[in-house]
C-alpha cells in the first residue's frame, strides 16, 4: 500500500495549440505524462515538446 503522497508527483502534459487550432492533421488532442518535484518546482510545468497532431513542436502546459 502506498504511505503518503511524495515529493514527486505524476503530471499530465497538453497541447496548448490543439484547442484553438483547426487546420491540424487528425482530430484529438496530444497529452503526454511525466513526474515532477513538487518543491522545486511548484508552480505549472511548460515544456516544448512534439504534437503528432500539429506535426510540429508546441508548448505543453500542466493539466490538473
Amino acid at each position: 500500500m502506498a504511505k503518503t503522497k511524495g515529493i514527486r508527483v505524476i503530471i499530465t502534459l497538453e497541447c496548448t495549440d490543439c484547442r484553438t487550432n483547426t487546420n491540424k492533421r487528425s482530430a484529438g488532442i496530444s497529452r503526454y505524462t511525466t513526474m515532477k518535484n513538487r518543491r522545486n518546482t511548484p508552480n505549472r510545468l511548460e515544456i516544448k515538446k512534439f504534437c503528432p497532431n500539429c506535426n510540429r513542436h508546441t508548448v505543453h502546459k500542466e493539466i490538473k
